[in-house]
């Protein structure tokens, strides 16, 4: 009999000893660490390559959140709040923007774009002053038919907005049909609205 085989069986019971399975167990031990780190990676790894603008909606096809936002009361801005009833009829984008919001300037000019091709646009100022807002589009442009005025985020949070700038697709029954989550900064990001519209439109 070998030596390996006497420390797994020295008595020939064919039990192996404790020492013995420990010395497993222990190998197994050491290789712990490394499955869970390379887990980890790969999951990262995943994610890292995924298009932040196509991340899920768990309100996609569903009608939108029950919601009333008053006006944006400001100097220079004249028009109605936006409620939920108001998302019904028409293929419309939902824009959720902010004075502060520096990504928000960047996507301006694409809505004013959108709003120039006959895109209808609400506005959804999200935890903004209402002067601040004003402002920002005296000096940008103001693409909106509708402003509702966020100012506490509770709105938001029903949306299920992850950041500001987001846009949404609405249908003329009222459903989110499309998510866009951050700027929108290329005319490709564009065309994939728009074509998204397009489909919708009967």
């Amino acid at each position: 009999m070998s030596d390996t085989a006497k420390s797994v069986d020295p008595d020939g019971t064919g039990t192996p000893t404790a020492s013995a399975s420990k010395g497993t167990y222990g190998r197994l031990g050491y290789l712990l660490p490394v499955v869970v780190f390379v887990v980890i990676g790969l999951g990262l790894g995943i994610g890292l390559t995924r298009d932040p603008s196509t991340l899920p909606s768990a309100l996609i096809d569903k009608p939108v959140p029950e919601f009333d936002l008053p006006a944006l009361e400001a100097a220079g801005i004249d028009k109605p709040g936006l409620k939920s009833a108001d998302l019904q009829g028409k293929v419309q984008l939902v824009n959720v923007f902010a004075s502060w919001c520096g990504p928000c300037r960047i996507e301006h000019p694409f809505l004013m774009r959108m709003a120039r091709e006959g895109v209808i646009l609400q506005g959804f100022n999200y935890k903004d002053n209402p002067e601040d807002a004003a402002h920002f589009l005296s000096e940008l442009g103001d693409p909106y038919e509708r402003i509702g005025a966020d100012r506490n985020g509770r709105a938001g949070i029903e949306w299920g907005v992850y950041g500001v700038p987001e846009t949404f697709v609405i249908d003329a029954e009222g459903k989110i049909r499309h998510k866009h989550v951050g700027p929108i900064t290329t005319n490709g990001q564009v065309q994939e609205i728009m074509s998204v519209i397009e489909d919708l439109k009967p």
